[in-house]
């Protein structure tokens, strides 16, 4: 089809609507046990029961399209998260899991260094980019079965777009004064090659789609059937228990069927870790050993440095705590878009654990109080609950563009990079992490792991150089950084974008994406299937004055022609 064709997809059509449907249900076989994992059997009921903008950019996100505002540390009036509490989800109820999974982020392979060269600049008018990364030594893992995500076959005889199809089919949408100031690039999704960019090169705001860099590294640094412990052990200091953070946001106190993930129920890939089966593990436990009464402490050891970021308003993002539960949210079964969170989430966490101990016919006597001192490695353990794989946390924070989630998992990544559990540990860890991967980080200041600092910036060149990593064959482990992208028009922060009246509705279905905002600022990162049925990574990264609706709905049209063209 030639550049800038109508609104049929023509020959093409039926490949890339049998695609689009193929997004919408695809599994991922994720490897069992991992390359640096010593997996350990969960324990018998542990299982859960069910440039840079100006001004304090607070809250993060496109979440009810503009409707609401956070007020910042000046008073001024900013974009709230685009998590859309409606959607459907991202449910994987066809993915295998492990039986058992690793318990402690650890570190990768030594001596393993990516082969992908540096970005190189390129024009508007399009330039050749480093072919995909092959696997660092060391580090490749087979190809999951049935994934069909890795690469796309375009039709017979069909080539790749060209730089100048491109722009003469995205002319008209990029011209649009909506978008403001503008960032592009677009590349084949099978081998990384970059297809056309402006502007590709220069370092922007990225607001959310930050979690792209914080979950490929995560994937990369972490086994995916890692699962995140909280554990409650005999306390030799003061003869009584100690509850142990274990980085797990996504502990609930909830009934199992009380849980919500992005609207919808959770099922038992995705279903939290219970603090009341730890509660009714530890009673047993105690009882068994004859003890009715003790005193709780709890141990926040794990993580150093600040616990609030930098814009923390008390709604979109949890002070960033090794223990919490329901996400530090005051009411737990809020559906607000930025829930009001409790000032202390640990010592919340804490007295809730109390409560429920009290519930199995424990006396806690006194109040819980933080530890004096971390509980020993050895400490015996009275119980413990895990939380779903890395893989499955990944692909939520990414869907519902969970900034307390996305904080933990950059720790996580932290600790395995052996550094710091620190907001600056972690955004050492990421951006060392993708640049050994082969992603150039030219450019790149990360300051978070979430997206919510307005400081952050990444060039689109590299945005799109971490979805072709999560594309490529060489990286399975990084799969679920596009299992867990929005689908447009159906599911997490784009499930209320690309609709009827939008002028992007032809591409509902064809795109999966990490949205991103902050005052002033929108982006657009991932997957689109052409009228060719070739799979295409983009990152679309605007700055601009227009209202945050206004701007979406053109960087959307930007993405649908993309789709409805095969660019040549």
């Amino acid at each position: 089809m030639r550049a800038g064709a109508g609104s049929g997809r023509g020959s093409g059509g039926t490949a890339a609507g049998l695609f689009g449907a193929a997004l919408l249900v695809a599994g991922v076989v994720l490897g069992g046990g991992g390359a640096y994992a010593q997996p350990s059997a969960t324990p018998t009921g542990s299982a859960s029961p069910g440039g840079r903008p100006t001004g304090n950019a607070q809250g993060d996100e496109d979440r009810g399209h503009g409707s609401g505002g956070d007020r910042g540390e000046g008073g001024e009036k900013h974009d709230r998260d685009d998590r859309n509490s409606t959607g459907p989800g991202n449910r994987h109820s066809g993915s295998p899991h492990p039986s058992s999974g690793t318990t402690a982020a650890v570190p990768p392979a030594s001596g393993s260094t990516g082969t992908r060269p540096p970005g190189t600049g390129s024009t508007a008018t399009g330039s050749t980019a480093p072919a995909a990364p092959a696997a660092p030594a060391g580090s490749a893992r087979p190809a999951p079965a049935g994934a069909v995500l890795a690469a796309v076959e375009a039709g017979p005889g069909t080539g790749l777009p060209t730089a100048q199809g491109l722009q003469q089919a995205l002319a008209t949408v990029l011209a649009d004064r909506n978008l403001g100031t503008v960032g592009l690039a677009v590349a084949d999704a099978a081998d990384g090659r970059l297809l056309y960019g402006s502007e590709e090169n220069t370092a922007a705001t990225p607001a959310s789609t930050t979690k792209l860099a914080t979950a490929v590294a995560a994937l990369s640094l972490i086994p995916g059937d890692t699962r995140l412990s909280t554990r409650v052990v005999k306390s030799a200091a003061t003869g009584g228990i100690t509850l142990v953070g274990g980085g797990d946001p996504t502990l609930t106190a909830l009934p199992a069927d009380q849980v919500l993930i992005g609207g919808v129920p959770a099922d038992p890939d995705t279903a939290p870790a219970s603090l009341d089966a730890l509660a009714r593990q530890t009673a047993a436990a105690l009882r068994t050993a004859g003890t009715t009464a003790v005193a709780l402490d709890y141990d926040v050891s794990l993580y150093t440095g600040a616990l609030l970021h930098r814009n923390h308003d008390g709604e979109n993002i949890a002070a960033v705590t090794p223990l919490m539960v329901d996400e530090g949210k005051a009411d737990p079964r809020s559906r607000e878009d930025a829930p009001a969170r409790v000032a202390d989430p640990a010592g919340h966490a804490a007295e809730a654990f109390a409560a429920l101990l009290r519930a199995e016919g424990i006396t806690v006597q006194a109040r819980p109080k933080p530890a004096a001192a971390p509980a020993p490695a050895d400490a015996p353990v009275l119980g413990r609950v895990d939380s779903p794989t890395v893989a499955r946390l990944v692909e939520r924070l990414l869907t519902t563009s969970d900034n307390t989630l996305s904080e933990a998992i950059a720790r996580q990544a932290a600790i395995a990079a052996h550094q710091p559990a620190s907001f600056e540990g972690a955004a050492t860890a990421v951006t060392r992490e993708i640049g050994r991967l082969g992603v150039s980080t030219t450019g790149v200041v990360l300051n978070d792991g979430s997206g919510l600092h307005p400081n952050n910036a990444v060039p689109p060149v590299a945005l799109v150089g971490l979805l072709g990593l999560a594309a490529s064959a060489q990286h399975p482990a990084l799969r679920p950084v596009l299992t867990g992208l929005p689908i447009a028009g159906f599911t997490g922060t784009l499930g209320k974008r690309f609709g009827a009246n939008s002028g992007a509705a032809e591409a509902a279905g064809l795109v999966r994406a990490k949205t991103g905002s902050l005052s002033g600022v929108n982006t657009l990162a991932g997957t689109v299937v052409d009228a060719d049925g070739r799979l295409l990574t983009f990152a679309l990264m605007t700055r601009t004055t227009a209202p945050a609706d206004t701007a979406r709905a053109a960087m959307d049209r930007v993405v649908a022609r993309l789709a409805a063209c095969g660019c040549r």
